[in-house]
């Protein structure tokens, strides 16, 4: 086996063991919306054996960077079905990727409220805003109703999705938003039925993976974490045991996959305590995608290793639309330009060639 041979993902077949990452673009410029823009840029990327799209708000009050997509209006459902569409045509698979930020968001994207989290404990740091930068503010407590009512919103936007034309739903646990702050004791100090114990601390994603499952099926429904993570101000005491739990409770959900943040260099240089990516493995028995900085001979070796069954590629996908064509004749990638990841234009978005075009 390596990046080249198929494997099955709940109901479905993937091409190729190639997964593109999802990755905030910031493009969706008018009421969160997709738009043809964007319709392009995933459509250049169908060769993938799957897609997972940028990160999608499941509410209003979900939301936390300029410019980013939503999957709870009418008009934003129809408008991803262009993406879905186009998607299809070329022969690929496109799941969307639902996310709550919590505490990483501020007021001026909430309508003057206040960002909402498990406690209130404030993320270093400034955020950026339409505004420019502002500092990051104390977010408001959840409350056990309005818990159950952000529950509630992912299993909507997972059945919006599904209306939208997505062959399935990736569901954001990791990088520091809501979930993972109430997975961590770093940012999770609550003492109800959601705080303290690892399986409390837990309970917040299972509920959101049942409901999920429940209204689209667990066979179109991914999870993504990331044990080893540092971003957005995140620790947790003993992320090992944490995560050990967490996979071997999802070994009960028949999930589509489970998509691990691997530890990064960045991470360890912060002081990350790094969780193993084969210590996972061995707990958890389904599907498993990893991301992480890899490259194709670290991807192929994973793979021949069975420490994954396929690699998610973030950076180089933005410059790469053909990666899988590259990949396969090993011909040189295009460089990376992070000064354009999260503009509003064609620019470092679909404006890359692919290699055939030009040799």
């Amino acid at each position: 086996m390596n990046l080249f041979s198929n494997v099955s993902i709940g109901k479905y077949t993937l091409k190729n063991r190639i997964v593109m990452a999802p990755m905030t673009r910031c493009r969706a410029v008018e009421n969160s919306c997709a738009n043809e823009l964007m319709a392009q840029y995933y459509a250049q990327r169908a060769s993938a054996g799957l897609i997972i799209t940028e990160a999608t708000q499941i509410s209003e009050l979900a939301i936390g960077y300029p410019c980013t997509p939503g999957m709870y209006t009418n008009e934003q459902i129809s408008s991803w079905k262009k993406v879905t569409d186009a998607v299809h045509a070329k022969g690929g698979l496109i799941f969307v990727q639902l996310w709550h930020v919590g505490r990483v968001s501020h007021s001026s994207f909430l309508g003057g409220n206040l960002p909402v989290a498990p406690s209130a404990i404030k993320r270093s740091g400034e955020h950026f805003t339409f505004e420019g930068m502002k500092p990051f503010e104390t977010p408001k407590e959840l409350i056990i109703s309005e818990i159950k009512s952000i529950v509630q919103d992912f299993a909507d936007a997972a059945k919006n999705a599904i209306e939208a034309g997505f062959d399935g739903v990736e569901i954001h646990g990791a990088n520091g938003y809501l979930i993972d702050q109430f997975l961590r004791d770093g940012t999770n100090q609550r003492h109800d039925e959601y705080g303290g114990t690892i399986k409390n601390r837990s309970r917040f994603l299972f509920e959101i993976l049942q409901a999920v499952s429940d209204a689209i099926g667990s066979d179109k429904t991914g999870v993504r974490l990331s044990p080893s993570g540092t971003f957005n101000d995140m620790s947790d005491s003993n992320p090992q045991e944490h995560f050990k739990y967490i996979c071997k409770k999802l070994n009960n959900y028949n999930v589509a996959y489970l998509h691990i943040v691997d530890a990064l260099e960045g991470d360890i240089r912060h002081g990350a305590n790094v969780v193993e990516l084969g210590l996972l493995r061995d707990t958890y028995k389904g599907v498993l995608i990893t991301n992480g900085g890899y490259d194709k001979a670290r991807g192929d070796q994973t793979i021949e290793n069975d420490l994954a069954d396929a690699v998610a590629y973030g950076a180089i996908y933005v410059s790469n639309p053909d990666l899988v064509e590259r990949f396969k004749i090993d011909a040189p990638l295009n460089e990376v330009d992070p000064s354009v990841f999260y503009t509003q234009d064609a620019k470092g978005y679909t404006d890359y060639g692919n290699y055939s075009d030009s040799h």
